[in-house]
């Protein structure tokens, strides 16, 4: 699954509301990350997230075992990267993508990925968290 990172950012209220305070704006990547990984750990579906605007360069992170996270360069947007990673590997394998972008929408699903709105991964997130807590309870 890729996901638009601040995409989906903007679509959640309550993440929305911390990513307009500067000082605060660390808080909504955090927060979504979070929601993410527990997707990912209950799901068993690699995740891959995209964020606009690293400083120098496209800067890619792997937790082990855990998310991976890329940072497009400011010449190159989230969009152009998930367009691009789409276009190499959605006749290998089955790709979802998470992102309100119409444009993005229509481009991945010509190059055979799946589209999913912000409000349908929210609702995955929250069935997953659902789900870890059955399971610890």
């Amino acid at each position: 699954m890729l996901i638009d990172g601040h995409n989906v950012i903007h679509a959640w209220p309550e993440l929305v509301r911390d990513h307009r305070v500067a000082s605060r704006r660390h808080l909504a990547r955090t927060e979504l990350l979070r929601r993410l990984r527990n997707l990912q750990d209950m799901s068993g579906m690699q995740v891959v997230v995209v964020f606009d605007g690293a400083k120098q360069g496209t800067n890619e992170e792997r937790e082990k075992d855990g998310l991976q996270i890329i940072y497009a360069d400011p010449g190159t947007t989230a969009d152009t990267i998930i367009e691009r990673l789409v276009a190499r590997y959605a006749k290998e394998r089955p790709m979802r993508v998470a992102s309100a972008d119409g444009m993005v929408r229509e481009t991945i699903l010509s190059l055979g990925a799946e589209w999913i709105s912000p409000e349908t991964l929210r609702s995955l997130c929250d069935s997953a968290e659902t789900n870890m807590r059955a399971r610890l309870a």
